[in-house]
């Protein structure tokens, strides 16, 4: 250990160690400034390095409290098998709902508007069957649950979203890392697309203002990044093995301009290449400025 960690270390112990009874938000302070910003965790199996990335952070009890009614959204939207990696790995997914309930959870509820038949993406993505199995209520999204919201963006004035994100108490975002024809790539803000009804087509027109008209509505307790696999072409419904990168990572943080501002690196771009990213940073919605992050790269 570096003598500055030693110090950094010694003093939040000590602190601790020395806090007068109802003192604990000041010790609250000093945890806060040692987590990173972004936690990226790489190894295997899925679930474990999920659970590094989140503990990296604070732990799920940071997040989620005892009770809470939480909307896990994955990203279930295509007819294709976890190994084509065109949805959310369904390890991570599962991964994230047990960390939920660790944490008291009362129900957490996974749901994607998919553009294929959503009978086929939740069978075949092994998404609906992992997240079942550990606890959670998976259904498909109901016409009847869109309601057109007011955004006041730049792009988008209102919408029909799904009113059960904002009903929850908590939301986390678990998007999958791809390429995408129009946006360049899907990352955490475009996974927003799966909670909005009507003609999704008409935001290609200007994608990327959208998007962050989008995210800055929806604001997600956490973006858990899965690039346990990524799409590097013919995205984002792939089909080709060949397409398929095996990275065996995910990062998490509850930027969400920073998370997918990460994601455009593993693509050998640089987080201003994406408009969305770009946008999202000006309007303040983030940072795209990994230089002047704190990012803790964890190996397992």
């Amino acid at each position: 250990m570096k003598r500055r960690d030693f110090l950094k270390s010694a003093l939040v112990t000590g602190a601790a160690l020395s806090l007068p009874a109802g003192l604990d938000p000041v010790l609250n302070v000093l945890q806060a400034a040692e987590r990173p910003d972004l936690a990226v965790a790489r190894g295997t199996p899925p679930a474990a390095i999920v659970r590094a990335a989140i503990g990296s952070l604070g732990g799920m009890k940071r997040f989620v409290s005892r009770g809470d009614i939480v909307v896990v959204k994955p990203n279930i939207g295509w007819d294709r098998t976890p190994e084509y990696a065109a949805n959310t790995n369904p390890e991570v997914v599962a991964a994230v709902v047990r960390l939920c309930f660790e944490a008291g959870a009362k129900q957490v509820k996974v749901f994607d508007h998919p553009v294929n038949d959503p009978r086929r993406t939740y069978t075949q993505s092994g998404i609906a069957a992992a997240a079942s199995a550990a606890g959670a209520t998976v259904s498909y999204t109901d016409s009847r649950k869109f309601k057109d919201m007011r955004l006041n963006g730049t792009s988008l004035k209102s919408w029909p979203l799904y009113t059960e994100v904002f009903e929850a108490d908590k939301v986390i975002n678990i998007p999958i890392a791809k390429t995408h024809g129009t946006s360049r790539l899907t990352l955490g803000m475009k996974n927003w697309m799966g909670v909005m009804g009507g003609w999704r087509g008409r935001i290609h027109q200007r994608i990327d203002e959208s998007l962050v008209d989008l995210a800055m509505f929806i604001r997600p307790t956490l973006t858990i990044l899965d690039a346990v696999r990524i799409l590097t072409d013919n995205g984002p419904q792939g089909g080709r093995l060949a397409d398929v990168r095996q990275l065996n990572m995910v990062i998490a943080g509850t930027d969400a301009v920073a998370v997918d501002a990460f994601g455009a690196t593993l693509f050998g771009m640089k987080p201003a290449d994406l408009g969305f990213v770009r946008i999202g940073h000006e309007r303040r919605l983030g940072s795209m400025d990994l230089a002047a992050m704190k990012i803790q790269r964890i190996t397992l």
